[in-house]
């Protein structure tokens, strides 16, 4: 669930949810951004960008999984949006390159290789100073170069990121967490699985959470990609790619702990 003013945040929670479960709701906010593309450029959000060449420190081997290279998808630059995120952005990395394995090969070749391995994504970090463009190789897939400008907006959690252990509310009348939120918030447009985001928290239509859970919390989301018939790519069926990290591997600035997954209709 996503609100451009921040302020009216804790007052639709406690409306809705009761004033202790409404505050504990509102204490989950992450800020985060929609992305939206620039036409021709203008407005873009420093070097935030969707396809397009990657942007490597010289010398950085392109990501592949068995040879075969992987796909950029997009980069991120964290400088510009440093400003907004806050704590929410304990590092500063420079930019962050988005892979993904989507490789422009014959179904007999693609089935032979393992994507069920970490190495089917990367996320990899670059100095903006040091950085220089980098095409992708074949037969990894290029696409369009399109600069997006990062909209401002403060994120809640959908129901199926949010546990019962979270929130204090009447279990007579609700049974979980999920149940709560599907009663409570079925007359607001939350979900926004169609739609490109950073950071935040990822929005979902499916019925299993996208982030994952340690004992530092819930993972920090990254990236959201949504199906994209202008850029040229779609995962399944109206699938919707996500990036996250462990809060601690994020602090550490360890993007190698960053996990890729695809949630479809």
């Amino acid at each position: 669930m996503q609100f451009d003013d921040p302020r009216s945040l804790h007052d639709v929670c406690t409306r809705r949810l009761g004033e202790k479960a409404g505050r504990q709701f509102a204490a989950m906010a992450r800020r985060g951004f929609r992305l939206v593309p620039a036409t021709d450029g203008a407005g873009a959000t420093g070097r935030c960008r969707l396809g397009g060449a990657a942007l490597l420190e010289p010398g950085t081997p392109w990501p592949e999984l068995s040879g075969v290279p992987l796909s950029l998808h997009a980069v991120l630059d964290t400088d510009a949006l440093a400003p907004w995120l806050g704590p929410e952005l304990p590092v500063r990395p420079g930019l962050l390159n988005f892979f993904y394995l989507d490789p422009d090969l014959p179904y007999e070749e693609y089935r032979k290789l393992d994507v069920y391995q970490p190495p089917m994504w990367r996320v990899l970090p670059a100095d903006p100073e040091r950085a220089v463009p980098v095409t992708a190789p074949a037969p990894a897939r290029s696409y369009p170069a399109t600069p997006v400008r990062a909209v401002e907006v403060a994120m809640l959690p959908d129901s199926w990121d949010v546990e019962d252990g979270d929130l204090d509310y009447d279990r007579d009348e609700h049974w979980g967490a999920a149940s709560l939120f599907l009663t409570e918030w079925a007359d607001l447009d939350g979900n926004t699985a169609g739609s490109h985001c950073a950071f935040g928290w990822p929005d979902t239509s499916h019925t299993v959470p996208v982030s994952s859970r340690d004992v530092d919390g819930p993972a920090v989301h990254l990236l959201q990609l949504a199906e994209d018939p202008a850029l040229g790519w779609g995962w399944g069926d109206a699938g919707t790619l996500y990036f996250t990290i462990p809060r601690a591997a994020l602090a550490a600035g360890d993007f190698s702990e960053a996990v890729a997954q695809v949630h479809c209709g």
